[in-house]
């Protein structure tokens, strides 16, 4: 029996689809934080509830042979760094938080891309979340 690979759901996927026949994801969903953000006179010095979500594309290969966490990517390097780049002082632009963090995963070997998006839940009473989203991919 022969492993059908699931539609792509965007051309990131369908690319790496394209190139690799198949891909890896791991994923960080709505990552809750309290981040010092904001261009507004009134969002410093203080800290806003921001959702973080993060999907890595893994460079493709075998799943791994072993059910050892050194066997595969460890994602709480994600989590901790994200933490670092929050604690560094106020973030003016989600933009800038988005990119630094695309970069940072895009630094761990082994990431081929990587789709980052934030939004802030409480700029508006009526709506969910105003945000960003970049997707990079490794040269």
């Amino acid at each position: 029996m022969t492993a059908r690979t699931a539609p792509a759901r965007d051309s990131l996927e369908a690319g790496l689809l394209a190139a690799h026949g198949g891909f890896r994801r791991i994923f960080l969903r709505d990552l809750a934080l309290d981040v010092a953000i904001g261009a507004h006179d009134f969002e410093r010095g203080r800290t806003q509830p921001v959702l973080l979500s993060i999907d890595l594309y893994l460079v493709p290969g075998p799943p791994p042979e072993h059910d050892r966490l050194e066997a595969v990517f460890d994602y709480d390097r994600v989590r901790s760094g994200v933490m670092a780049l929050i604690d560094d002082g106020h973030i003016v632009l989600q933009e800038t938080l988005v990119e630094r963090v695309a970069a940072m995963c895009l630094a761990f070997a082994g990431i081929a891309a990587v789709r980052v998006s934030s939004q802030k839940t409480t700029v508006y009473p009526d709506v969910a979340g105003v945000g960003y989203e970049v997707v990079r991919v490794r040269d």
